[in-house]
């Protein structure tokens, strides 16, 4: 028999309407009432929505007039990055009093690893529960966790019970927990993998978990090993406090829809000067310029190149990105454009693991 190593304890923390929380704890006057940040009921994007909101169907990455079409009440207000960043690093200081293993995935959420922790408490479930009162009373905020034995399902736990709540899957219920799940629950799953699971009749967990490794791969490819694998509770990748950056981008919605591919070049010029300070300031260069473009039905379109050598200069960027724009001809009016350099010079190739058939034994401690 081959015995695993002792497994972690992992806290997922995600702030509760993050963006929105925020406005309405700077602005009383809009606690309570329906809140889209970003987007305006004329032009734009939702970029966060308030749970009042969020009970008319507004969420995230629809359209501003859509969403006051669900919520006539709905106010709309600009975002303020620099007061979320100042709230956030407030909220990571209270991490790191209980561990140094804070892997930060945005500003709004962070894996922590407290199998070892600072203050001795052999409870991941109790830590959780304290690290949230501390949010709200230093804060004002509110947070949901996940708590389990790995980032997979800690971080589907977090959502749980949500706002406000949190959840603990304790080592032998695991596997349970992930069998009576909607496929479409699972972390990494998007709407176009689900509807093909689905036609399979791949519902949940526990339908997913009866196919063989073979059959999996034969439809997912190379994903086929991470479902197999997650469906069964493994998934291995430990908390990293100094998380890589795999992608730098930077976007713009106009204001009118643009038809002239002349009209965009200065607006690209100005996207990548925004990404060459970002890229500078994080120290990295890529390879791969991939242009942006959503047409004014909404429609999504990319165009990528990859160049022999790594840039972050502006110049560069923009001509490449100017290149890929003529590349075919547009297909309508433009709203949005965007330019992301991915293939960073700060990647390191990793091993696929093949997972190997051993008997495991389930080591139990205080969760």
């Amino acid at each position: 028999m081959e015995q695993q190593p002792l497994q972690r304890k992992i806290i997922h923390i995600d702030m509760d309407a993050f963006y929105a929380s925020v406005e309405q704890l700077d602005n009383p006057q809009l606690k309570g009432k329906p809140l889209a940040v970003g987007g305006s009921e004329v032009r734009g994007v939702v970029s966060a929505a308030s749970y009042e909101a969020r009970k008319f169907g507004v969420r995230s990455a629809i359209s501003g007039i859509q969403a006051k079409k669900l919520c006539p009440d709905l106010i709309f207000v600009r975002p303020r990055f620099d007061r979320y960043k100042e709230i956030s690093k407030k909220i990571r200081k209270i991490f790191l009093d209980y561990t140094d293993l804070v892997e930060p995935l945005s500003l709004d959420e962070a894996y922590l690893d407290v199998t070892e922790n600072k203050k001795g408490n052999p409870s991941a479930t109790l830590i959780a529960q304290e690290i949230r009162k501390r949010i709200f009373e230093e804060v004002g905020l509110t947070a949901s966790a996940g708590i389990s034995v790995n980032k997979f399902v800690a971080k589907i736990a977090s959502d749980y019970n949500k706002p406000n709540g949190q959840k603990t899957v304790n080592p032998d219920e695991v596997e349970p927990f992930l069998e009576k799940l909607d496929v479409k629950k699972f972390y990494g799953i998007g709407k176009v993998t689900a509807e093909k699971m689905y036609q399979l009749g791949l519902f949940t967990g526990f339908d997913l978990k009866q196919k063989p490794l073979e059959y999996l791969e034969k439809h997912f490819g190379n994903s086929g090993l991470h479902y197999y694998q997650i469906v069964r509770g493994i998934h291995n990748s430990a908390v990293k406090p100094n998380r890589k950056i795999k992608s730098v981008g930077a976007e713009r919605t106009f204001n009118e829809n643009l038809s002239s591919e002349i009209y965009m070049e200065e607006r690209l010029l100005n996207i990548a000067k925004e990404l060459e300070k970002r890229m500078q300031k994080s120290k990295i260069s890529g390879k791969t310029i991939t242009l942006k473009i959503k047409y004014s039905d909404f429609t999504l379109q990319t165009r990528s190149k990859t160049l022999p050598y790594f840039v972050n200069d502006k110049a560069i960027i923009a001509d490449v990105a100017k290149d890929l724009l003529y590349q075919e001809r547009l297909k309508n009016s433009v709203r949005l454009l965007g330019i992301s350099v991915h293939n960073l010079n700060n990647e390191e190739k990793t091993k696929t693991i093949l997972p190997q058939k051993s008997v495991s034994v389930q080591l139990r401690f205080e969760f």
